[in-house]
């Protein structure tokens, strides 16, 4: 449990930018380093945590704990990563205004914003890196590329979890029908 929750706590007290930027670490540290998940189930992880509600960190974070210790190894790196950020806020809260208009800090939350940007540039190319190289997950891929592109250039507002359910749906249908027939997409 201590290991879990350690483990989560440094995620969380060191990683800037939110849960997306934590995804490479999270990678990092469970597939590369503590051999915990495989990418594959990473992979899953990721989307079962973005498909359901709240943060992704701490949806990640939940279901690794859970799957090395149940119950409690779950609420151990919950805990974890959610921490310090909470000690974080309470603190920050009472300085708030003055901590926001000193110049120095609004230069380095320029420098972290790009840091994040490449975290989660980086978290999805590894990601990309992994996916099947089968029609389904490639054209799927695509698929949401292009349409978000296309949505977000008409100045459509088109929510992420409708891509995800459509995605689901997809997958779930046509796996439906190959495991009728034998085949594998």
């Amino acid at each position: 449990m201590w290991e879990l929750f350690w483990t989560f706590f440094k995620i969380g007290m060191l990683t800037f930018g939110g849960g997306y930027a934590m995804i490479a670490q999270i990678r990092e540290t469970v597939v590369a380093r503590k051999g915990w998940l495989t990418e594959d189930e990473l992979i899953e992880v990721i989307a079962v945590a973005e498909s359901t509600p709240g943060p992704i960190a701490i949806n990640m974070a939940t279901f690794v704990g859970y799957k090395q210790k149940g119950l409690r190894g779950s609420l151990a790196a919950t805990a974890g990563v959610v921490l310090p950020s909470l000690v974080l806020i309470l603190i920050l809260s009472r300085f708030l205004d003055v901590f926001m208009a000193n110049r120095y800090v609004a230069y380095a939350f320029d420098g972290i914003r790009c840091a994040v940007a490449f975290l989660i540039l980086k978290a999805g190319a590894e990601m990309l890196r992994k996916i099947e190289r089968k029609p389904l997950p490639l054209g799927m891929f695509l698929a949401v590329l292009v349409g978000k592109t296309v949505f977000d250039l008409l100045g459509v507002s088109v929510s992420s979890v409708w891509f995800l359910v459509v995605g689901g749906a997809i997958g779930l249908t046509v796996s439906a029908v190959t495991a009728r027939k034998g085949d594998s997409l």
